[in-house]
């Protein structure tokens, strides 16, 4: 019998750290969005807060003005930099339809999300493995379906608790878990800020939803003031079923975000704010908010809506800001497969892109995440320029990206007047500098839909 858990030690740590309060939490899941969530949150955004209003709807903004934009300082929680250097403008109907028109409808799967993180977080095949037996064993809500016991008998005990650890931390965390009481547990272990108390209060959600905080701090020996901050920060920052975020129940489209497109030898990234209005604070409530003959409630009402607008107003820019940044850095690192194509895709991996800008790896994967690029070879999820290295022979230990060479085995396999086998497959990727060993090919061939000589 196996058992694989995660255990907690209480250490006294001296560090720095950073609160995580709703705003900034809000700021989080605003980069998250893509850009037709983004739309739907401001509609409900100008619904809810009579401070925020539509200015105007998208026109065009100079690179100089764009700079003006940037974030202050001490609200740049993802990035430093302040150069977002885009150009936002409208684009006419022919152009318009060319942008939209490689919208796809497929959503992505939970099994999806998790593996694409995990092919770029471990090069151990051992633990690359481990990891993709345990995503594949989740349902829709992200918890286990058959017991670990049963899935991991006849694994490595040390090597599949790691395998679990890697897991459960990526994004949305908590998954890989029995039920939502461990999923929660494992989100409240996740957080860098966590107080003891928060964990504890897990065991009293009954009591916590019917208000009783006083008794429960009285069994837990805390401050009932403590419990409440830890219970409001368990239903803002948790989520009870992590996976369920990603089964629809109907066909969604994807728009792209941003468009990257040559124009005098250089490449040009276009932010699409087609469907975004230009957001400002109400005159009517900035008026409210500085006569001293209104009264004290209502100028506390009109204060706190207009604070709250700002900060939604600032998350916006900070979304698009940190995108446009995140793009520029891709198509860097990227410029042969924007000028020659799919094939010449280069290996590249979060950590590259999180280090060239300065943010943390998470905030890369949660902007790249769900969001899409119009390029002139297509419409890409920002993740597909995101793919492990793969060692080609001779002396110069060149390296393709797995993308890459799966855009030359469709080449080779449209082109076959001979219906190669795998085999024969390999041996001429072999030729081209490329060695993979022909399950690998019958892997590819299969994730390419393409059928086996026989079929072909």
């Amino acid at each position: 019998m196996i058992v694989v858990s995660m255990q907690q030690r209480q250490a006294l740590v001296q560090a720095q750290q950073l609160k995580m309060n709703t705003q900034l939490f809000q700021s989080i899941k605003m980069m998250e969005l893509p850009i037709l969530d983004l739309k739907e949150k401001i509609g409900e955004e100008i619904e809810r807060n009579p401070a925020l209003e539509v200015v105007e709807e998208p026109g065009s903004l100079s690179l100089d003005a764009a700079a003006e934009t940037s974030p202050k300082e001490e609200e740049a929680y993802f990035d430093t930099s302040s150069d977002a250097g885009f150009v936002r403008r409208s684009m006419d109907g022919d152009e318009k339809r060319q942008f939209m028109e490689g919208a796809i409808s497929r959503p992505e799967t939970l099994q999806e999300h998790l593996l694409w993180q995990l092919n770029l977080e471990t090069e151990d095949g051992e633990i690359r493995r481990l990891g993709e037996l345990l995503i594949q064993n989740l349902n829709d809500d992200g918890f286990h379906i058959e017991p670990l016991e049963i899935l991991l008998k006849n694994e490595n005990p040390a090597r599949a608790a790691e395998a679990l650890e890697l897991v459960r931390s990526l994004d949305p965390p908590g998954t890989c878990t029995a039920g939502y009481e461990e999923s929660l547990l494992v989100q409240v272990w996740l957080l860098p800020d966590a107080p003891p108390e928060m964990a504890a209060a897990l065991d009293h959600l009954e009591d916590l939803e019917r208000a009783k905080f006083a008794e429960v701090a009285q069994r837990l020996g805390c401050a009932e003031k403590e419990l409440r901050l830890c219970y409001n920060r368990i239903q803002e920052e948790l989520s009870p079923f992590p996976g369920r975020q990603f089964t629809f129940g109907e066909t969604r489209y994807a728009v792209p975000d941003v468009e990257v497109r040559q124009k005098d030898g250089d490449m040009v990234i276009v932010l699409n704010n087609e469907e975004i209005p230009v957001l400002g604070i109400s005159p009517f409530f900035m008026k409210i908010a500085g006569e001293k003959a209104n009264g004290k409630q209502t100028r506390d009402f009109v204060r706190e809506n207009i604070r709250e607008a700002r900060w939604f107003i600032q998350s916006i820019n900070q979304r698009n800001h940190t995108l446009l940044r995140v793009t520029r850095a891709i198509v860097e690192f990227q410029r042969p497969f924007f000028a020659k194509g799919p094939k010449h895709l280069s290996p590249l991996t979060l950590r590259d892109i999180a280090e060239e800008l300065g943010v943390h790896e998470t905030t890369v994967s949660r902007t790249a995440n769900g969001k899409y690029m119009q390029t002139e070879w297509g419409l890409y999820e920002l993740r597909y320029f995101f793919s492990n290295a793969i060692t080609g022979r001779g002396s110069g230990g060149s390296k393709f990206s797995k993308e890459g060479v799966k855009e030359i085995l469709k080449e080779i396999i449209s082109g076959d007047t001979r219906r190669l086998s795998d085999q024969e497959l390999a041996d001429t990727l072999a030729q081209r500098g490329i060695a993979l060993a022909r399950r690998t090919v019958a892997k590819y061939r299969g994730e390419l839909d393409l059928g086996s000589s026989y079929t072909r």
